[in-house]
């Protein structure tokens, strides 16, 4: 299966908890993985980032999908 989006991970379904409208699915993620993230060069500038660097990523989305071949 091929999709545009550039942070895909593969990983293994731990839990899935049905509610009476929703699903709760974790997954967990197999390592390494790298997210590419965009930002403005004004950030990267004040963040000061340089290959090396150790940093947290954190992941704003207003959707997150599950694929299953």
């Amino acid at each position: 299966m091929k999709v545009s989006a550039r942070n895909v991970a593969q990983g293994k379904v731990t839990a899935v908890e049905k509610g009476a409208v929703a699903a709760l699915v974790k997954v967990e993620v197999k390592q390494p993985f790298t997210f590419t993230a965009m930002i403005t060069r004004e950030s990267a500038e004040d963040l000061k980032l340089k290959k090396g660097d150790d940093v947290s990523v954190m992941v704003k989305s207003s959707s997150v999908m599950i694929l299953k071949e």
